[in-house]
């Protein structure tokens, strides 16, 4: 309930053309998924009728021809137990090159395959091979095996000891062949005698028990336990075909050239052959495809219907927003003056007559916002001049500091001339160095200036090092960074302990950036004091610059991912981690060029 009501909010909360466009929507989906649905189940239905009737047909002609490949399988083994061929094979391998008996014998064997089964249906040829690879062979239509292939059955047969091979066509010979090692049994020896093998036209036994599906434009085709055809023979498919078997059995729609076709295929138990219905799609989902193309057309005109009703509803909505545009066009040109006659135009109450109330009020703060910001720019342009006015007094100074460096040498004044002189480059730093970003030497120069001071005034009590490898002395780094942190390490460290306060600066590279480190000896800062530093709750003493004003000039500066970052443990010390863009003067010029 309360999911409902926080829907409804938020529904009640969109804009006019949101709500719009969730409607239209909610018609059209409502309109799709139904007509889908139903389109979806008819073809459910549909799909599964077409394979009882299919599987049914397959179911016949499979096991019909799977009948008679087991009476070629019977009739291999036939001749091979049989006492008449094995005595002729045993007199074959005993004759002594006595080639009229050979050829006596030969006769014989050539009869008794006739009078076996070598002129039964389906069955091309038998053919008989001895020890010496000898055929003797009877059928109606006789063709020799090729002597590589003759060699590939003999050996497969050989390793199958009296087993079944069934070997399938290839260019020199169309016929299928069941062949077996022919072994004597009489005396249990178990000896080779040779070779059998029966040549059969599967091609017509499929034929004769696959007529039923030619009514229906049906291909019947068939493969092996690995997935090859072994019908039809000169029609080789293609892979798909095989690939979409999923299963013992079932049904599934395919494409192949452009063309959809729906199969029906199931195994058999003997063979282990796969057999498959190839029907095209169009002959068999006739009905089907013209129930769909009646509801598409049945969709494009209530597509049409709502589509006109849907532009003239928008259309009340659109005509105020467009005249809110020509207003904006008005505005793009210089004019800032509404037209009093656009007050006179009836408005609805509607988010649209929001919009152009909106509009006006805001058109009208743009003018007194323009009128206030004119007024600023003369304030900005006189604090300007006062600011060129008071860099005289800087100059002054740093030229007065000049003289007392130089009275300082001459008088022999050693410590108050290094003084002058070290507050007198940092003057004149801030003076002449313009750009925001310098390089880290000019930098350490600021730094060590400043330290030469502090040294005079500490002596002792101040212990300074920096360890920065010359190759990061190019590297361009934001203007006074250092110096406010190590003026905060002497501010907030060295008065407030006792002993001397160590002060070290180095710097490391950290993969494409480079991080450098301030840290001091200090009391150190617990994690609420450092949190309060970045939020600005906290205020440097004096006229400090203060660390979060430090971060911003980098964000600023060189973007978001670089900045500073404090370590500080209480009693232990401070460390401050400067992290920045590693990048040399000559690459930030071109890059700024660029």
């Amino acid at each position: 309930m309360h999911l409902f009501k926080r829907i409804k909010t938020v529904y009640s909360n969109l804009r006019l053309k949101h709500k719009m466009f969730l409607l239209i929507s909610f018609i059209l989906l409502a309109f799709s998924i139904g007509g889908l649905a139903i389109l979806q189940h008819a073809f459910h239905v549909y799909n599964k009728e077409i394979f009882r009737q299919t599987a049914q047909s397959l179911r016949v002609s499979s096991n019909s021809i799977e009948n008679e490949l087991k009476k070629m399988e019977q009739l291999s083994y036939q001749v091979a137990t049989d006492f008449y061929v094995q005595n002729y094979l045993v007199q074959l391998a005993n004759s002594e090159s006595n080639f009229f008996q050979e050829y006596v014998i030969g006769m014989e064997l050539r009869k008794r395959l006739l009078d076996i089964g070598a002129l039964k249906s389906y069955v091309e040829s038998i053919q008989v091979y001895d020890l010496n690879d000898k055929e003797y062979a009877s059928g109606n239509d006789i063709d020799m095996l090729r002597e590589d292939r003759l060699l590939d059955i003999k050996e497969e047969t050989a390793a199958r000891q009296g087993g079944l091979k069934w070997v399938f066509p290839d260019e020199s010979d169309s016929a299928f062949v069941v062949a077996r090692q022919v072994r004597y049994y009489f005396d249990l020896s178990l000896e080779p005698l040779g070779m059998v093998a029966v040549r059969m036209n599967v091609p017509e036994i499929v034929n004769d028990f696959s007529n039923t599906l030619n009514e229906k434009n049906a291909q019947l085709a068939i493969f092996d336990e690995h997935n090859r055809q072994v019908f039809p023979i000169e029609e080789q498919l293609s892979p798909v075909y095989s690939a979409s078997m999923k299963g013992e059995k079932g049904y599934n729609i395919i494409k192949d050239k452009d063309e959809r076709y729906f199969i029906t295929y199931s195994p058999a138990k003997h063979t282990k052959w796969t057999y498959m219905i190839v029907t095209p799609y169009n002959s068999m989902f006739h009905a089907i495809t013209t129930v769909q193309v009646a509801v598409m057309i049945v969709y494009i005109l209530l597509f049409i219907i709502l589509m006109f009703l849907g532009i003239r509803f928008v259309n009340g909505i659109i005509r105020p927003i467009e005249g809110l545009n020509k207003k904006m066009e008005k505005v793009q040109t210089g004019n800032l003056q509404l037209d009093d006659e656009d007050d006179e135009i009836a408005m609805p109450l509607d988010e649209t007559g929001q919009m152009h109330n909106n509009f006006k009020k805001m058109m009208n703060q743009i003018n007194q916002l323009i009128a206030e910001n004119y007024k600023k720019q003369l304030v900005i342009k006189d604090s300007e001049f006062k600011t060129l006015q008071a860099q005289v007094n800087p100059h002054f100074l740093y030229n007065t500091l000049e003289s007392i460096n130089w009275s300082a040498k001459v008088e022999g004044h050693h410590k108050i001339s290094s003084m002058a002189e070290s507050l007198g480059f940092i003057l004149h730093a801030s003076i002449s160095m313009r750009d925001s970003l310098i390089t880290l030497e000019k930098e350490l120069s600021v730094v060590k200036s400043y330290i030469t001071i502090q040294s005079y005034r500490f002596e002792e009590r101040l212990e300074f090092h920096t360890d920065i490898p010359s190759s990061f002395l190019t590297c361009i780094v934001p203007k006074f960074i250092i110096q406010p942190l190590v003026e905060n390490s002497i501010r907030y460290g060295l008065q407030k302990m006792i002993g001397t306060c160590k002060i070290s600066i180095t710097a490391k590279q950290l993969g494409d950036n480079i991080q450098i480190t301030v840290e001091d000896n200090g009391p150190g800062m617990d994690e609420a004091f450092i949190s309060k530093i970045f939020k600005g709750d906290f205020e440097p003493q004096g006229t400090g610059i203060g660390i979060n004003n430090i971060n911003d000039r980098i964000n600023l500066l060189l973007g978001s991912h670089y900045g500073i970052e404090i370590e500080s443990k209480v009693n232990v010390g401070t460390k401050v981690h400067i992290t920045l863009p590693y990048e040399s003067e000559g690459e930030y010029v071109q890059g700024a060029i660029s």
